[in-house]
């Protein structure tokens, strides 16, 4: 079942309301399912639950050492669930992930939470806008940025018994409200939210809420018929949606709250080559590093905005209707 609810309005419930209730859910129905995580339990709400249960473990400031723990597990027959904030369990733990968990073909899940921009106050070095690339380039993996709260109970519950290392991007904080509690979103299935016929907007994560946005701008404020789809499974993608969209609009904006190098953008312009070449552009941070401030004020220092996604827009718009000018003049 899924039911798109979309409004514009955000969901009371907020991503650490979810982790908090849904690890120890799967944890009572399947004795397999352990919980780790690096110090971090109280700001994704497991800590009351963790103190009660053995087989939820802190790890301690010791991420890389976590994974390895996990990978151990998963090759005694557990189902590990890693947490810490997208930078630690990223970055940090990389070569554990790569080595013990996928190389070793140990199935585990880790949760990097303060994606991008949402790491706000934490400041540059607590920003992940690589995770989705690292984990992208590791074989077999499924990399997810969470597009709302229902999503991320959706996504987490099909993830524990998924074979590989399954990497979830999610935001403690806020999200617009998406999808109806209780909604299904199969993993490798990208959701269209909107059709349209001039453009379609790729989105994941956070920036589904901007691309929505976006798209009714451009409906009211230019007669632009602007399509969205939310791709938050990034890999494996759903290249028969992308490619099928792109063919249909003749043209594509790709928004995420990653770095444009290796993320989204980097997975559907791959498509977009291969199988449906259509004027694209990219709404997503411009190979940088993350800095301090407030998740408003980063989004527009770093241009992941609907205002700016309206823009893009409008050049892969321009830029298509020069493109059917000059077939038609060398016809």
């Amino acid at each position: 079942m899924l039911n798109i609810v979309y409004n514009g309005e955000m969901d009371p419930r907020q991503g650490k309301a979810v982790t908090g209730k849904v690890i120890p859910d799967i944890m009572e129905k399947d004795p397999k399912v352990v919980y780790l995580d690096a110090d971090l339990m109280s700001c994704i709400g497991t800590l009351k639950y963790a103190k009660t249960n053995p087989r939820a473990i802190e790890c301690g400031i010791a991420e890389a050492n976590m994974i390895g723990v996990a990978a151990g597990l998963a090759a005694a027959g557990f189902k590990p669930i890693c947490h810490s904030f997208g930078i630690f369990a990223s970055r940090r733990v990389f070569d554990q992930a790569f080595l013990s968990a996928g190389y070793a073909k140990n199935d585990i899940t880790i949760l990097g939470s303060d994606a991008g921009v949402s790491a706000a106050l934490n400041g540059g070095t607590h920003m992940p806008f690589e995770d989705m690339a690292l984990y992208s380039a590791l074989p077999g993996a499924t990399v997810i940025d969470v597009s709302d709260a229902t999503c991320l109970e959706s996504v987490l519950r099909q993830c524990v018994d998924r074979p590989g290392v399954k990497y979830i991007r999610f935001s403690r904080k806020d999200y617009a409200k998406i999808y109806d509690e209780g909604s299904e979103l199969p993993i490798g299935k990208a959701v269209t939210l909107r059709d349209g016929t001039d453009v379609v907007i790729f989105a994941c994560g956070l920036m589904l809420h901007e691309a929505m946005k976006a798209a009714d701008a451009l409906a009211r404020e230019n007669g632009i018929s602007a399509a969205v789809v939310d791709c938050f499974t990034v890999k494996p993608l759903d290249r028969e949606a992308v490619a099928a969209w792109a063919k249909k609009c003749g043209a594509a904006v790709i928004a995420e709250n990653h770095n444009r190098f290796g993320g989204l953008y980097s997975a559907v312009s791959q498509v977009l080559l291969e199988e449906a070449p259509v004027p694209a552009g990219a709404v997503a941070v411009e190979d940088e590093f993350g800095e301090v401030g407030p998740q408003k004020y980063l989004a527009e220092r770093f241009g992941l905005t609907a205002e700016h996604i309206v823009s893009v827009a409008k050049d892969v718009i321009a830029r298509k209707k020069r493109a059917q000018e000059d077939a038609g003049t060398n016809a």
